[in-house]
């Protein structure tokens, strides 16, 4: 069951993603050229999903992995081709569609099945994996803790995420932040 503040939250995250900045995210996990910021952005995302890959086996055949809040499907393909059996979940109905756009034709041994609800209440019972890139790191540590043990309890094997630390530098963004206008259509914060 769902917290008032995680159900709040996802509803925020799918209309951002899904409408207000679909568009953004589909061309910044492309090659296409972004700004300075952004190519920031891209590589520090690489690099965290390289990582991410790194910490499972190099032959995922046979082999279930859950991309919990898929987004454009990066992580979930490159799973795929070293033939991990992907369900790939995201709120946001413009990024799935994305992700499913993106597959390679030869693809290989492994599949995606990719499916647009929740990262958490739409868990398969089992996995030998589940990964969440950056998927948590808008939610209260009371849902992200919950979202971690469900994670948890759906893998066989490991249970791989990522979180925001608490930095000084990302602590003095906040707090300028706070000081801009709100708009409908700025990004989540992310919850250190």
């Amino acid at each position: 069951m769902h917290s008032s503040s995680y159900i709040d939250r996802r509803s925020r995250l799918t209309t951002y993603f899904d409408q207000t900045a679909a568009a953004a995210w589909k061309t910044l996990t492309t090659n296409s050229p972004v700004s300075r910021i952004r190519a920031t952005v891209r590589a520090g995302r690489d690099d965290m999903r390289a990582i991410l890959l790194d910490w499972l086996p190099a032959d995922l055949r046979g082999r279930t992995l859950v991309d919990a809040g898929c987004g454009t499907g990066l992580l979930a393909i490159e799973a795929a081709k070293r033939g991990a059996n992907v369900i790939a979940i995201d709120v946001a109905a413009s990024l799935v569609q994305a992700a499913v756009e993106r597959v390679p034709e030869d693809l290989g041994e492994g599949s995606i099945d990719f499916r647009v609800g929740d990262m958490v209440a739409d868990l398969p019972d089992t996995a030998d994996f589940v990964v969440a890139m950056d998927s948590l790191i808008h939610y209260d540590d009371a849902d992200v803790l919950a979202s971690v043990v469900a994670f948890a309890n759906c893998a066989r094997d490991k249970v791989l995420f990522t979180s925001a630390p608490r930095t000084a530098l990302l602590g003095a963004m906040h707090f300028v932040g706070g000081f801009v206008p709100k708009r409908e259509d700025r990004a989540p914060a992310i919850q250190p």
